[in-house]
């Protein structure tokens, strides 16, 4: 009889692991605690070196939990997990799945970037790579270090932008660790086939660079030619060591992020979270907002607070998608406008940065965002600056005035950044906004109705397409599969979510929605000739197949 997806199934026996007695506990990849069996100690050589109780996986679970839940800050929580990861990870794994609502905070946004900030003084044990300029001419000898060799799942970051905390150098190591344990708990990725990475080019960090404990070095960022030929090494080098892996730049500065896009977008497999991954959520969020108000995305007209990575490539997405409903190219470009710090990204403006004058439309300046609101009389207001504070109440209440049901994203992180909070936005406009986040907020209750608003979080896209890129063997990696992610994204929110005000599908539901991403996902992929593995007649069914479960091996 065939199992369903919630029996489970007892794990073959596998042979003895290659590593055995203390070295085992030490190894996370193989190290079971407490659960393992009295016949597997004597086997494994770790008879009495654990108490002699055997737990079970669910007790294991509870003793974490209870431990974590007992710690009194955030902070604590991200240590604690990760030196859970670091010790056990199939147990950090189960850990995370079985909670990932509570527990996706702490492991990622907004978490995270406390615990990149504190990086070098929370520092416990090494995970993932980092590369320097001193490496110049040996990266591959120092990616070969990496014990794992079936790398599918690359995220490299040079630490210059995370998140909106701006140039962390060496810190910001916590990123790609955060965001690959979400590929496997989220997406299904196997743990060993991803790979954090580093490229340590220096900071500009003064804090940093003055600080006794920072464990980056110790001198001012690289840029021009030599940071551009450190970058085709490692490129180079990821490509011949692993040459099915998936490359996701991550929290790169403005000025390399769509540099680097353009520059390896056509010549590896690679994608720019900031730029795709958060313009397919946020496509996914304002089409969620068309089911509620009844409008097509191209009856919008969008007005973005920052001009940079995220912003463009949001826009550019939307564009493609109002394209794809029938508008010109030059009539779905009209329908989106950018403030930035030094106003309204029009014609006139001199000086205007390469990205942002394609959006630069002929109007009057305009000298901030409450000026633009009025004139401009968009129907989506989408926060992206990194700035906090900025959708004032005055903003939002006109928003209100020219908008039955105004839709208003707040999508800076961490959420101290955050353009304004959840109860602002529905306060402000009587209960009437609606309203995504780049960080969660708690439900708001408002005249006898509690709203429970979406967090926009990427963490919806970037497992899903990596694991269709895992899937497929995809060789490159397109803007279509982003538009169709949105799309599939969109369709997974049912009516009792958009009734409560929730864009988004409920995060408990991550896995199966990440399995319908990668589904579309690799649809694109083999549609477009760009797969190197054989088409699955159930491509839905292969994911499913493919996915990580948290399950300890059983040795004999």
């Amino acid at each position: 009889m065939a199992l369903n997806q919630t029996q489970k199934k007892t794990p073959a026996p596998v042979k003895l692991p290659p590593k055995i007695g203390i070295d085992l506990l030490k190894n996370p990849v193989l190290n079971k605690g407490t659960a393992f069996t009295r016949e597997e100690r004597l086997a494994l050589r770790i008879l009495g070196l654990l108490p002699p109780a055997v737990s079970s996986p669910d007790q294991q679970v509870m003793r974490s939990l209870g431990n974590l839940r007992a710690r009194a800050t955030a902070i604590e929580k991200y240590i604690d997990m990760i030196a859970l990861l670091d010790r056990n990870e199939t147990l950090f794994y189960k850990v995370l799945m079985e909670n990932i609502e509570e527990l996706m905070p702490i492991v990622y946004t907004p978490t995270v970037g406390h615990g990149c900030q504190r990086y070098a003084h929370i520092f416990r044990s090494p995970r993932g790579i980092f590369l320097t300029a001193a490496d110049k001419g040996m990266m591959p000898d120092v990616l070969r270090n990496w014990p794992h060799k079936d790398v599918r799942v690359i995220v490299v970051t040079d630490g210059e932008r995370i998140l909106g905390l701006g140039d962390l150098g060496a810190n910001g190591m916590g990123i790609p660790v955060g965001k690959l344990s979400l590929y496997t708990a989220c997406g299904g990725v196997p743990p060993t086939q991803t790979l954090p990475i580093t490229l340590d080019f220096g900071t500009n960090n003064e804090t940093l660079l003055n600080d006794p404990l920072y464990l980056g070095i110790r001198h001012r960022r690289l840029k021009g030619p030599e940071y551009d030929a450190l970058l085709d090494e490692f490129i180079a080098a990821v490509q011949a060591l692993f040459p099915k892996a998936l490359i996701q730049f991550e929290d790169f500065a403005n000025q390399n992020a769509f540099r680097l896009l353009t520059r390896y977008g056509n010549r590896a497999c690679c994608f720019n979270d900031d730029i795709q991954g958060t313009a397919s959520v946020t496509l996914a969020a304002l089409l969620s907002a068309g089911r509620i108000t009844g409008k097509p995305l191209g009856d919008s007209t969008l007005l973005f607070h920052g001009a940079g990575e995220a912003a463009v490539g949001i826009a550019d997405l939307v564009v493609t998608a109002m394209i794809s409903e029938g508008l010109s190219r030059q009539d779905a470009m009209s329908r989106c406008w950018f403030v930035d710090s030094k106003g309204l990204v029009e014609k006139s403006r001199g000086g205007l940065q390469e990205h942002k004058r394609p959006y630069a439309h002929a109007h009057k300046p305009l000298k901030d965002l409450a000026s633009a609101v009025s004139a401009l009389r968009p129907t989506a207001l989408i926060g992206v600056s990194g700035q906090p504070a900025q959708f004032t109440k005055a903003i939002v209440e006109e928003m209100s005035r020219l908008n039955k049901r105004p839709v208003i994203f707040a999508l800076s992180n961490p959420t101290a950044n955050s353009e304004c909070t959840a109860e602002q936005a529905y306060g402000w406009s009587e209960g009437r906004a609606i309203f995504a986040s780049g960080s969660p907020f708690d439900p708001v209750k408002l005249n006898g109705k509690t709203f429970v608003s979406g967090q926009c979080n990427n963490a919806y896209i970037f497992p899903g397409v990596g694991m269709a890129v895992v899937l497929t063997g995809a060789w490159r990696v397109t803007n279509e599969m982003f538009s169709e992610a949105a799309r599939a994204l969109a369709g997974m929110v049912c009516e009792e979510e958009l009734a409560s005000g929730c864009l988004m599908p409920s995060l408990g539901r991550i896995r199966e929605v990440s399995a319908h991403i990668a589904a579309a996902a690799a649809k694109v992929i083999y549609d477009r000739n760009l797969a190197g593995e054989p088409r699955p007649k159930d491509l839905l069914a292969a994911v499913y197949a493919k996915q990580y479960k948290p399950e300890y091996p059983r040795y004999a």
